[in-house]
């Protein structure tokens, strides 16, 4: 099954959280070995990206931690996996090998699933009286938000359509959206009147106004715990801020021109912005302090995100290149080349093993991480390009493009599977639901459109 190192990555007393849409399997408690006073309490399973939770007590309180197998696959030898896993992992005994035997096939039995891509339109809904800026999911998909120029953030049903909360206190443009994932009880939305407000998702009550920039704030973004949230601003500066309470935590200052993308690792320890300076920067987020500048590229940053494992941040410019740093040292490890055109938006797939760009020269490309490698080059649109997405599995790639549509597209192959059509005027943001059965498409017809997935999954052969 390759190096075990590549598969497996058990990261000792990580924090983090099970997410919403994994499959829980209960057990009796257990002591565990080499620790009389750590219980393993139960086993979390998620999918995407595929990894096993272990959740258990120390010193009265529950906490998880996560193993995680980004490189599982339908060749991995399941019964060495399981011998490694037991061996390295203190929490997981002997006679726990049946259960994870169960767990590990059941992972495996959703990897070899593959859709054919067909989607086809469920709802239109006239969300907003002016056009859209953004449309998110929350984790478990139920609900998701919109932003427009109408000034107010609206929260949705995804099953029946119906409008649930409009967030509306903003003097502004509402340009950047974001719940809370994994918990999807906060919504933050950030606004051209330079304020950015923290909401209850389920009952609409303001419970935050974050005031300190001094221009537009164009992107929000909560860390995995959902304590910290980040917003980036035209004023150049990025600030940190603490969701429970609504105090500023820290003032980011690094960039001489506006900061347009922020994202952080899955940690939560560190954040990177890119900006319209031609840089992207690594900041700690404990101290507030700026770890590495990444220099090299020739035009304004439109996009940065980390990988999964967060040792990895990708970087998309108007100079038509995309670059691949290396967190560790601020170093770019490879420029990913072939775009006529500015890259407008760049994203890793769910195991950070692909990169996916987006260009305004109407193509989007899929790159291996590892080898810097072009896989496909995905032509079709009429138009620029401005977001993609992967789905959760990594087998489809969604794209929304100025000519209206968004095309869905086979990952290993490279084909267009479907066409969306309907929207009157350019789509600007697409996204995916936790499972990948539903779409969501935001345009500046004032519309957003729900697609759900024909009943069309299948079994890959070996």
């Amino acid at each position: 099954f390759g190096r075990v190192s590549s598969i497996l990555w058990l990261h000792s007393e990580r924090e983090t959280v099970s997410v919403s849409g994994v499959m829980d399997v209960s057990m009796r408690p257990s002591t565990s070995r080499g620790s009389s006073k750590k219980r393993l309490k139960r086993f979390l399973l998620r999918y995407y990206p595929p990894g096993i939770i272990l959740e258990y007590e120390y010193k009265g309180t529950r906490r998880t931690k996560p193993i995680d197998l980004l490189d599982l696959n339908k060749h991995t030898d399941v019964e060495v996996l399981i011998d490694v896993i037991v061996r390295q992992e203190p929490l997981i005994s002997e006679k726990r090998k049946p259960i994870l035997r169960n767990l590990l096939a059941k992972l495996s039995s959703k990897l070899e699933t593959r859709s054919t891509g067909k989607y086809s339109l469920d709802k239109v809904l006239q969300a907003h009286i002016l056009p859209l800026t953004n449309c998110a999911f929350n984790k478990s998909g139920d609900r998701f938000i919109t932003g427009s120029y109408d000034r107010t953030c609206k929260v949705w049903d995804t099953k029946t359509g119906s409008e649930i909360l409009k967030l509306d206190a903003h003097k502004n443009v509402v340009y950047a959206i974001a719940f809370n994932n994994p918990f999807g009880d906060k919504i933050a939305t950030g606004s051209f009147d330079k304020l950015c407000k923290i909401w209850d998702a389920h009952t609409g009550e303001l419970l935050h106004t974050l005031q300190g920039h001094q221009k537009e704030i164009v992107c929000v973004s909560f860390d995995s715990q959902g304590n910290i949230l980040a917003t980036g601003s035209t004023d150049n500066t990025a600030m940190l801020w603490d969701t429970e309470t609504g105090e500023q935590l820290f003032v980011l200052e690094a960039h001489d021109a506006e900061i347009v993308s922020l994202h952080f690792n899955v940690e939560g320890n560190l954040l990177v912005t890119g900006s319209f300076d031609n840089t992207a920067v690594i900041w700690d987020v404990k101290t507030g302090q700026s770890m590495h500048i990444l220099e090299g590229h020739a035009g304004e940053i439109s996009s940065t995100q980390f990988n999964f494992a967060g040792d990895l941040v990708v970087s998309g410019s108007i100079d038509s290149t995309v670059k691949l740093w290396d967190v560790a040292s601020g170093k770019c490890v490879n420029t990913l080349e072939g775009h006529e055109d500015e890259i407008l938006d760049v994203c890793f797939n769910s195991t950070g093993s692909l990169i996916a760009s987006a260009s305004a020269d109407g193509s989007c490309r899929i790159f291996n991480t590892m080898t810097g490698q072009q896989k496909h080059c995905l032509q079709g649109h009429d138009g620029e390009v401005s977001k993609i997405s992967f789905n959760p599995q990594g087998t489809l790639l969604i794209s929304a493009s100025s000519d209206k549509t968004v095309r869905v597209w086979e990952v290993e192959t490279g084909k267009c599977l479907n066409v969306l059509k309907g929207h009157t005027d350019e789509i600007f943001s697409c996204a995916f639901n936790y499972d990948g059965s539903t779409i969501i498409t935001g345009s500046k017809d004032n519309t957003c459109r729900i697609w759900r997935r024909e009943d069309d999954t299948t079994t890959s052969s070996s």
